[in-house]
């Protein structure tokens, strides 16, 4: 439905551009042409009136002017009717002032200025639109999907459903957001999270529909189709964000009815006391051209248009451009600490064998035993063994105590991993482990393991801090935001280990959902604007409490996409210091169109009521006057596009960065 929305609101659009080209080039052509009449001898001696006017110039200028001028008159005339306020009023009632006054030329010249504005606004706001319709056509308009036989069909992606298997070669767009079930390959999915570099995807990875598969051949299983896809609610997102609106529009908005009459009336007022001035009607005539809002009327939306597309580029999804202006006063940052600063993902970190037990031995009896669970502790030990090269047995009467831990009998033997105190109501001697030396470190979660009664050593795991999330939290401190807030449902000792790593100026452990609300809300109270970064998984409630929500990872995840106004495509968070600083640049070329055209205008409209317009062309400069005023607002938005593309790093950097984020090495025994 917004595909087809948006595809007629293109299309309408394309057509006017065209219909406006077409009467602005035939009606240029006619004044033009009533110019050149003019100059020629031939048909100024043969057409001479009494008046001294030329038949066939006044014809070829009316001509221009009526076809350049009723399209402006019977616009306002219908805005009108409406009661609505629009600039046309001013400019269709100059158009008039000058047909009645029998100055066919100026008429045309203004309605063709006038018209070259309003085709630079409509290409404007139809390449807006033509930035949606680009990114709808990345979907794939086919699909290979596999039969129950393995024989492939050739179907509109629009029929596939969750379940369904399809196949996609190199060169072709994923079809569908899916898991691979069979292949591997490489996918570059920059218009989706943003990134420059292709990710490699294997069996049990998610790619999201519109990505393009770059090497091998892959097998997806159909998770999400059609508008229910990552790249579906993204375009409905920006679709939507481009309809919102800012308080500095809403504020333009409540006072253009006033703005009509206002000038208008000044325009009556110098007419009134210029009549016995021979230019007095020219002098009235410039003030409607020139004080034609063009240029605060496109002061706004082209600068939000601009910043939209930086932040897209970015794989940042604003939700609404309300966020542009707040982003720019922040005085607290509220940070989840699992998902956010954290990977989310256990890795172990340290092994401690107890005195006189080999390392590897205490890793192979852990890992014996719980590669049979599936909590996330298991399968970090189970990796962990994986990249040691320990094979370990499969146990036999497993059992996995919730919240404590798992035991088995490995080789026929008693194996217990698990927490210190589940393991001494066993009966396990750990006075091996009470030396100073083997005291387990701040911060990091153990499990002991212990084999036929006796301890054979802990496994320490921590949640690995993301790498760039230190230099974002000092990047916010650059930009003035000192307040660094990180909360979290864990430990505190875990929560202090990451705060001081993160250089967090305050961390609150052991929180519940409803401790998270009252403390953004208090934040808000003491500090002003607060902003909430999370994972949009758990984090919803405080997401909302916020004046402004990020959530983190968004690609894929449904939740994470509605719960927060702004969401980051990727884990890069790094982002939201760029988004502080998109902002206050976005907010900053808003206030440089709004002083232009509002010092534009004044200026002009002094200019005219005192008649030094006229000697240089009086409401015919002030026309092109006008389109030059618009020109110059929509290209200085327009350097809103190319803000950000430092953080585009080359492929050969990026390979060179890349190691040094991966996780680290095996830990030695």
């Amino acid at each position: 439905m917004a595909h087809d929305i948006l595809q007629r609101s293109v299309e309408s659009q394309t057509g006017r551009a065209s219909l406006l080209i077409i009467g602005i080039l035939l009606g240029g052509v006619l004044l033009l042409c009533s110019y050149v009449v003019g100059l020629i001898p031939a048909f100024a001696r043969a057409t001479d009136t009494s008046d001294g006017r030329n038949f066939y110039v006044d014809a070829l200028a009316l001509a221009g002017a009526l076809l350049l001028g009723v399209p402006i008159i019977t616009h306002a005339l219908k805005q009108l009717l409406r009661g609505a306020m629009h600039m046309d009023e001013l400019v269709a009632i100059a158009v008039l002032a000058a047909l009645v006054a029998a100055d066919y030329r100026t008429a045309g010249v203004v309605a063709f200025f006038l018209l070259l504005a309003n085709l630079v606004e409509t290409r404007t706001a139809l390449g807006a639109r033509a930035s949606i319709e680009a990114l709808l056509r990345i979907a794939p308009t086919k699909a290979h999907r596999l039969r129950p036989d393995g024989t492939e069909e050739l179907v509109d992606p629009k029929e596939l459903a969750p379940g369904d298997r399809v196949r996609v070669r190199p060169g072709d767009n994923v079809p569908a957001d899916g898991d691979i079930i069979a292949g591997q390959s490489s996918i570059n999915q920059a218009n989706i999270t943003g990134e420059s570099v292709p990710v490699d995807k294997a069996v049990g990875d998610e790619v999201f529909s519109g990505t393009s598969n770059l090497a091998g051949a892959i097998d997806v299983k159909v998770t999400r189709a059609g508008e229910d896809t990552t790249l579906g609610k993204v375009r409905k997102l920006i679709f939507q964000a481009q309809r919102t609106r800012i308080p500095i529009m809403r504020l333009i908005d409540r006072y253009a009815g006033w703005y009509t009459p206002t000038i208008v009336m000044l325009a009556g007022i110098v007419l009134f006391f210029t009549l016995d001035k021979p230019d007095a009607t020219d002098r009235a005539i410039t003030m409607l051209v020139v004080a034609c809002p063009c240029a605060l009327i496109l002061a706004v939306p082209t600068s939000m248009v601009a910043a939209l597309s930086c932040a897209a580029r970015l794989g940042i999804l604003i939700k609404d451009v309300s966020t542009l202006e707040i982003a720019k006063d922040l005085s607290a940052v509220v940070l989840d600490k699992t998902g956010t600063l954290t990977t989310g993902e256990l890795a172990v970190t340290r092994l401690q064998p107890a005195p006189g037990v080999d390392g590897a031995d205490l890793l192979a009896a852990a890992a014996a035993v719980e590669q049979m669970s599936r909590h996330p502790v298991a399968q970090a030990v189970g990796k962990v063994a994986e990249r040691a090269r320990i094979s370990p047995p499969r146990p036999e009467r497993f059992e996995e105590i919730a919240g404590q831990g798992v035991r088995g009998v490995v080789d026929g033997r008693q194996v217990f991993v698990g927490r210190r105190g589940w393991l001494a109501e066993k009966g396990i001697d750990l006075a091996a482990m009470d030396d100073p030396s083997l005291a387990e470190p701040e911060g990091v979660s153990t499990l002991y393991v212990a084999r036929d009664g006796q301890v054979l050593g802990w496994v320490g795991l921590e949640d690995r801090t993301r790498p760039e999330a230190r230099r974002a939290l000092e990047q916010l401190r650059q930009l003035g935001i000192r307040e660094l807030v990180m909360v979290t449902g864990d430990r505190r000792s875990v929560a202090r280990r990451v705060a001081r790593e993160m250089g967090c100026t305050e961390v609150q452990a052991e929180v519940l959902p409803a401790d998270k609300l009252e403390l953004v809300a208090a934040l808000r109270q003491k500090k002003g604007r607060v902003a909430v970064i999370g994972d949009g998984v758990n984090d919803a409630p405080a997401l909302a409490t916020g004046d402004l929500s990020v959530a983190m990872g968004a690609a894929g995840s449904d939740v994470a996409i509605n719960s927060a106004t702004v969401a980051l495509m990727n884990n890069n968070l790094e982002l939201l210091p760029f988004l502080v600083r998109l902002s206050r640049r976005t907010m900053g070329v808003v206030h440089q169109n709004l002083a232009f055209g509002i010092l534009f205008i004044v200026v002009m409209l002094t200019l005219s009521a005192m008649g030094w317009l006229k000697q240089f062309g009086g409401p015919m400069l002030g026309a092109a006057l006008h389109f030059l005023a618009a020109c110059v607002v929509i290209f200085n938005s327009a350097r809103l596009v190319r803000f950000g593309e430092e953080l585009h790093k080359p492929e050969e950097e990026e390979k060179e960065i890349r190691p040094r984020i991966m996780p680290e090495p095996v830990p030695s025994a």
